[in-house]
């Protein structure tokens, strides 16, 4: 197994002509999902239910999931499976209650006040991948920070199976995390029912979770409309290592992104040509064991890259051009190097902290930015679930105590009634002082 090499000299910068960095939405694929939103649009359910049995090959009588469907779940589930999606909920609803923001108000100077009032976004909406795949941790990394938020209407949209049913797992999560408002529809035509609403999904005013490259491309195109967390890449990693790693760990985590994806890329950064060696002959043996081998197999050839650096600071600077999803330091002590990481998603510490136990166990959310917008944005949060409002209260001598900075402005400005509007109170309050005395 041969992943691409770079070899960075002492002190060169890496640069997205040497990484060949693949990234962007198809027009093609943008052109379909438009068509499907303006479809949904203009026909509703009954554009819902025909992308459906095209597309998943179900025909639906309803779209949202019954209450008989969510009252059966437990009485059929696997016991040690509920336990471990409640296990991995706890842990990830304390996480998430840690980021809650409280409304403020202060009193800055006499007779004035100001804050900030926080506020939950009314409804959401979920996207969740579904048909033949299977990931209740999306359910789990989104609907719980917008339950601990506040939010009082969320909706969850899954692809359904031929069969027109949603795996029990996920249906499972849904209920642990709090959600019953579940809808089987997937795809572009899915986000565009949650941004302007059908005969039987209402509008929401904000979507979340990934998708493929159609629901990617349908949230740009609602974006606006309804507010979204990102718009997602394919998934990404990169080991950031030195002589001390494992390399079998560092191929076997290699491979653990890979496997999702054809298009997921793998970054191997290490000042040890040596153990990139070893990590190679690893991902052999280890190919031979995947159940998911083309797929690994076809991301690591055309999408996994191996950097050698000099030494570990260039290593660092490698590490925060690339701005991965996933960053796992497997060094001599990973800690010391957390101060100079600066563009990551989700930092992994040392050789007990693979990427797997981030996406389902540890509690820091795993919807992550990808393709190097890691460099300006933030992992889903709860903050993402809210929304804050200025608050303002001035007494009369408050205003008169700054109008003459405000009209000064607002004269600059040349805004007339900017400053006409404060020139007219300190008017009148001065009349009132006036006949008071």
């Amino acid at each position: 197994m041969k992943m691409r090499r770079i070899q960075l000299e002492r002190g060169q910068r890496l640069t997205e002509d040497l990484l060949q960095r693949s990234g962007g939405i198809d027009a093609g694929i943008e052109t379909v999902a438009a068509d499907i939103i303006a479809d949904v649009r203009a026909r509703g359910d009954k554009a819902l239910h025909d992308y459906t049995e095209r597309f998943d090959g179900a025909k639906l009588e309803d779209l949202r999931v019954s209450n008989e469907e969510l009252s059966t779940l437990f009485d059929k589930a696997d016991t040690a499976l509920v336990q471990a999606l409640s296990n991995c909920a706890d842990r990830i609803r304390d996480f998430h209650e840690r980021q809650v923001q409280q409304s403020w108000y202060a009193t800055p100077r006499k007779g004035v006040l100001v804050g900030q009032q926080v506020t939950p976004i009314q409804r959401v909406g979920i996207y969740v991948p579904g048909g033949r795949a299977d990931y209740p941790s999306t359910v789990l990394m989104n609907v719980i920070p917008a339950v601990v938020a506040g939010v009082p209407e969320i909706a969850v949209v899954v692809p359904p199976d031929t069969e027109g049913s949603i795996v029990t797992s996920t249906l499972l999560a849904c209920r642990i995390a709090g959600v019953d408002e579940i809808y089987k529809v997937g795809g572009a035509q899915a986000i565009a029912a949650l941004a302007y609403g059908t005969e039987s999904i209402s509008a929401v005013d904000k979507i979340t979770g990934p998708g493929n490259a159609y629901v990617a491309a349908a949230k740009k195109l609602v974006q606006g409309t309804v507010g979204i967390d990102m718009i997602a890449g394919p998934s990404e990693v990169l080991v950031l290592a030195d002589k001390t790693a494992n390399p079998r760990y560092v191929a076997i985590d290699l491979m653990a992104q890979a496997e999702h994806d054809p298009l997921a890329a793998c970054y191997l950064v290490t000042t040890d040509a040596s153990l990139a060696d070893k990590v190679e002959l690893e991902l052999d043996e280890l190919l031979r064991q995947s159940k998911r081998a083309d797929i690994t197999r076809e991301s690591l050839e055309n999408h996994g890259v191996v950097l050698l650096c000099e030494a570990m600071d260039d290593a660092v600077a490698a590490s925060n051009f690339i701005a991965p999803e996933h960053l796992e330091v497997l060094t001599h002590d990973p800690h010391a190097l957390l101060g100079d990481i600066t563009n990551a998603g989700a930092i992994f510490l040392g050789p007990w902290t693979p990427e797997s136990i981030g996406d389902y166990s540890a509690g820091p959310n795993h919807t992550l930015p990808t393709q190097g917008t890691a460099r300006f944005s933030s992992p889903l949060r709860v903050d993402d679930f809210v929304k804050s409002s200025s608050v303002l209260s001035y007494s009369a001598d408050a205003l008169m105590a700054e109008a003459d900075d405000v009209t000064a402005v607002a004269d600059i400005e040349g805004l007339w009634a900017h400053a006409e509007a404060v020139r007219l109170r300190v008017a009148d309050i001065n009349e009132d002082m006036s006949n008071e005395q």
